[in-house]
């Protein structure tokens, strides 16, 4: 089918020169006029030899890639550098374009690639230092074993890279070959660990927020700022824990003594208060960096879980993980399998699962011995500080301190160098210096009566764990060797950034979980609101001891679920882990479904695993459903609608009419009592209503005093979202027919709003003829599929430029079901549209000990070659639900194998 052409949120204008020449090459590639042969030549020079014999540097043994019918390949060595040098030969064959793109992305290289248009995210990222803190942590921290597989895997890409012409690397090397300005280099193991800075960016934690509660304040009360930042509903979503707590005797984690309350480690809100309507400039900058994993806030996620044999049908764990993330194309995961042919001490490796192109080893999967996944956990792992700067410095407890400076230059492609200076406080990164706007940020925040003179501004500083040298690399693979608890939960400790919710579960018949990472812990302040930069007492005191983290080990229930729910009860814990957790409608869903099973003997079986995997069903339709149904609604046609709404079982398959109506309730629902009633710096760009406040800017409509005013957040992360946050601020609403909330003004085409069924009864209304405009007249004809579209995007030359580019690159859209919060989450911002922005970007089900009965399943396929069949070849799977045999013993290898190709030394 045709993809979509919606415009991408980073903006990307300068590229035109560029595309145009793309289109010209690629309108080759697709047989158009006399140059068809060269290009399907060119296509086909591109894709990967997976048969017969190769020969490469530096091997000291021959390797066997065997790849199955979906060309995901098992790799089989004598030892560990031959090992991960055919794992970076064999990735860069299928993904080196974007290897080479994260790469140039992750240095803030990426104008060298695209041109002066990626200046100002260059010096954004530049600011941040990842690469910069990524070859500190190769020269200082990594272990030595760590390093020689880096440098084995870049090896085995430069083998690859080794006298091929970049047209014969990927199609779009012919573009920008055809430029002729733009040469690969070789790589590098820093260009590996960087990697993971982009990743922890994306998981940072609740950043997003803390800018959005001081933006709210230019326009709503602190009481209803609280009312829309509700405490996390312990008493109806269980958190991953119930119980455990800090031996105060012994300074550990006991996860089976009893928790005894505390203060939850916070130690009262932050010293700022009010309105911080700059910060507006440091969001608008926050979304034109790349969001890799999709767009930062409730959606970045996932759900896993694991079940004791007790609780199974082969008497053994199951365990089940399905990241959410953006859709990207080619996705994100590489499947592969890396096995040393005889395991011993010189060479430790027999693992499969999902990583990264670009990045050594497996990231989430199996061994022979155990198997693990990964949820966000959410930690709050940034603070924003407020600096008072001048030109000899920033102030700190009355005192001047010299900034750290350095200097920068980003080399554009087809334009002049640019040189930036960066600044540094003792806190981090002076983000506010990368351009004029940010300039400006913090110049109307209201701030404490101690505070010091603002003159024209304060700077706005980043602390962020990830900006210090860490050891997550060495937990990679100390993750792929571990072979029992004890070892897995020594890996989970240097897994610093970005911090997850780890599960377990071995061939002994265990499970269990651990809290990992590097979480601060705060003088003053609890991470919500930015902070006083000027105050010492605001500053980081140390991080939370490791054994002191949460675990947890066969815990008596026989089950543990991790959906970005809280960790822990805040009350019964010693210190802060965020005050901005997911809410726990997915993780409840799943704690449901799975007591659901067991109860009265019950048995889970794998093909359980995977339903609840694709499990659709709306928790706020369970609400507010049944109070959509006793509208008394006159309208004929609006009455058709809400026709639909009844005997809805609430789940939200794509076939689904009543799952499409009801979805555009709750967006008219949310618009309405929420939407119109935030500041600009928040509603959805072109999103325009008349206000009365004399903060508003805009055209006045002098017969009214209105004030005509436009929103300016990026699609993907206006409020309000939808998603379960939103559930629990609707919650005690409900039941307040009178509410505040509940009140509109009114336009010259409705009435105004003063109750609860008032507003309901206009959001219906709202939604019928939104759906007209969207569906059709004919309710008949509706679904939820239509309205909720999944299109896959080249991240590149896919996402912006000329529609035959995108036509050639870009895969889709596909009908949906599932939805926000939902545990089959493909999610959507209710602010923005209906479109899916984030999907569980890989499926797996874990059959410990029985691996070759374990399934797994890609948001799209091996290959990152366009026209390539092992492009998107699993996702028509992946959109229905289904999974793939995941071959891992010798025997079932070679019983799927369909290509071997020999590399030999």
């Amino acid at each position: 089918m045709p993809s979509n052409t919606t415009a991408p949120p980073a903006k990307k204008k300068g590229r035109r020169a560029r595309l145009i020449v793309l289109v010209l090459v690629l309108a080759l590639v697709a047989g158009v006029g006399y140059g068809a042969y060269w290009g399907v030549s060119t296509v086909r020079g591109s894709f990967p030899q997976t048969t017969g014999t190769l020969r490469i540097d530096k091997l000291s043994g021959p390797v066997e890639v065997k790849r199955d019918a979906y060309g995901v390949p098992q790799i089989y060595a004598d030892n560990e550098a031959d090992l991960f040098r055919a794992q970076g030969y064999v990735q860069a064959q299928d993904r080196f374009y974007e290897m080479d793109v994260r790469r140039h992305m992750t240095a803030g290289r990426l104008s060298e690639m695209f041109g002066k248009s990626q200046v100002d995210t260059d010096a954004f990222l530049r600011t941040l230092g990842w690469r910069q803190v990524a070859q500190e942590e190769y020269d200082k921290v990594l272990s030595a074993d760590t390093k020689k597989n880096l440098q084995a895997y870049a090896e085995g890409v430069n083998a690859y890279l080794k006298d091929r012409d970049p047209s014969d690397i990927s199609v779009e090397y012919a573009a920008l070959a055809f430029t002729g300005d733009y040469t690969i280099e070789p790589w590098s193991p820093v260009d590996s660990v960087a990697w993971l800075k982009a990743m922890a960016w994306d998981l940072r934690g609740n950043m997003q927020d803390e800018i959005d509660r001081s933006l709210m304040a230019s326009r709503l009360t602190p009481q209803q700022i609280k009312d829309l930042y509700p405490g996390y509903p312990y008493e109806i979503h269980q958190p991953i824990l119930t119980q455990g707590a800090v031996d105060k005797a012994t300074g550990k984690f006991d996860p089976k003594a009893e928790a005894h309350g505390t203060d939850g480690g916070s130690s009262g809100a932050d010293a700022l208060g009010g309105t911080q309507t700059q910060l507006a400039r440091l969001s608008d900058a926050l979304d034109e960096i790349p969001a890799l994993l999709g767009p930062n806030g409730n959606g970045i996620g996932s759900n896993s879980w694991v079940v004791s044999g007790k609780y199974t049908t082969s008497g053994k764990p199951l365990l089940a993980n399905d990241p959410h993330l953006a859709p990207m194309l080619p996705s994100l995961w590489y499947q592969m399998g890396l096995h040393c042919r005889s395991v011993s001490a010189t060479c430790r490796y027999d693992v499969a699962g999902y990583g990264f192109s670009g990045t050594p080893g497996v990231i989430i999967g199996h061994n022979d011995s155990i198997a693990w996944g990964f949820t966000n956990l959410g930690a709050d792992v940034t603070d924003l500080y407020l600096e008072k700067i001048g030109e000899q410095g920033y102030t700190v407890d009355g005192k001047v301190k010299p900034f750290r400076t350095r200097e920068e230059t980003i080399k554009v492609a087809g334009g002049g160098d640019r040189t930036i200076t960066v600044r540094s406080t003792e806190h981090g990164p002076l983000v506010s210096d990368r351009s004029t706007e940010l300039e400006k940020v913090g110049q109307s925040a209201p701030v404490g009566n101690a505070a010091p003179d603002r003159g024209t501004g304060y700077g706005v500083a980043l602390r962020w764990t990830a900006l210090q040298p860490g050891k997550s690399m060495d937990a990679v693979f100390e993750l792929n060797r571990a072979k029992d608890f004890t070892s897995f939960r020594a890996a989970a400790k240097d897994f610093e950034v970005p911090s997850q919710n780890l599960i377990y579960a071995d061939t002994e018949g265990h499970i269990g979980y651990q809290a990992p990472g590097k979480i601060p812990v705060r003088g003053k302040g609890d991470g919500t609101l930015p902070a006083p930069g000027w105050d010492s007492s605001y500053d980081w005191k140390g991080y939370i001891p490791f054994n002191e983290l949460p675990y947890e080990y066969d815990p008596a229930r026989g089950y543990i679920v991790t959906a970005n729910q809280a960790v822990v009860d805040e009350k019964k814990y010693p210190y802060l882990l965020t005050k901005d957790w997911g809410y726990g409608s997915r993780s409840q869903r799943i704690n449901d479904l799975i007591e659901s099973k067991i109860k009265d003997g019950g048995k889970i079986s794998p093909d359980d695993m995977q339903t609840m995997q694709m499990d659709n069903r709306s928790e706020i339709a369970t609400l507010l459903n049944p109070l959509l149904l006793k509208i008394d609604v006159a309208d004929p046609q609006v009455r058709e609608a809400q026709k639909l709404l009844e005997g809805w079982d609430y789940t939200q398959e794509p076939d689904s009419a009543a799952a499409a109506y009801f979805n555009a309730v709750w967006r008219n629902v949310l618009k309405l009592a929420f939407g119109n009633k935030l500041p600009k710096e928040l509603r959805v760009e072109g999103d325009c209503i008349n206000v009365r406040r004399s903060d508003a800017t805009g055209p006045v409509d002098e017969q009214n005093k209105l004030v005509r005013e436009c929103g300016e957040r990026d699609a993907d992360s206006a409020q309000p979202d939808g998603g379960d946050r939103w559930y629990e601020v609707v919650r005690p609403l409900l039941k307040q027919d009178g509410n505040e909330w509940w009140k509109t003004p009114g336009d010259r085409l409705n009435a105004p709003t003063e109750t609860r069924d008032q507003l309901l009864a206009q959001a219906m209304k709202d939604a019928r003829w939104e759906l007209t405009a969207k569906l059709g007249k004919d309710v008949s004809t509706w679904s939820w599929g239509r309205l909720h579209q999944l299109t896959l995007k080249n991240q590149t030359l896919g996402t912006a430029g000329p529609g035959l580019v995108q036509q050639l690159l870009n895969r889709g859209p596909w009908n949906l079901g599932g939805g926000e919060a939902a545990v089959n989450a493909t999610g959507w911002n209710a602010a923005g549209g209906y479109d899916v922005i984030w999907v569980p970007s890989m499926r797996m089900v874990v059959n410990v000990g029985d691996w070759d009965k374990s399934r797994w399943i890609n948001l799209t396929g091996a290959s990152g070659h366009a026209f390539n069949s092992h492009y998107t070849d699993q996702t028509d799977k992946w959109v229905k639900g289904e999974l793939l045999d995941w071959a891992y013993g010798k025997a079932a290898v070679d019983a799927a194998t369909q290509d071997t190709l020999t590399l030999q030394p």
